[in-house]
């Protein structure tokens, strides 16, 4: 898997797609549902399910993230599958707390 900046996914089990921002330290394999992403132009193939315990879904907008490696993902397109890299769920990155401007 060439996970480079930039580069778009999709998922192989749902509607989640993403947009890798940063990539990981270490070669990896990006997933959704249990299942590896696909490069955005792959067809989906026919009879893929999502693992149960991946099924928490993704968030249009959001940005997840793996603090092992420091890979952050996108989400442009949100769906039922939960992203992971090799296995470890990616958490939701939270927004930055800004200041007072009283």
């Amino acid at each position: 898997m060439d996970l480079k900046p930039g580069s778009r996914w999709k998922s192989a089990v749902c509607d989640t797609e993403v947009v890798l921002v940063r990539p990981p330290s270490a070669s990896g394999s990006l997933e959704c549902g249990g299942q590896p992403m696909l490069p955005h132009a792959a067809e989906r193939p026919a009879g893929a399910t999502i693992s149960p315990d991946r099924a928490a879904g993704s968030l249009l907008g959001k940005r997840y993230v793996d603090e092992e490696t420091g890979l952050e993902a996108l989400c442009s397109k949100p769906g039922a599958g939960s992203l992971s890299l090799d296995g470890r769920p990616l958490t939701m990155k939270e927004a930055k707390k800004l200041p007072a401007s009283d």
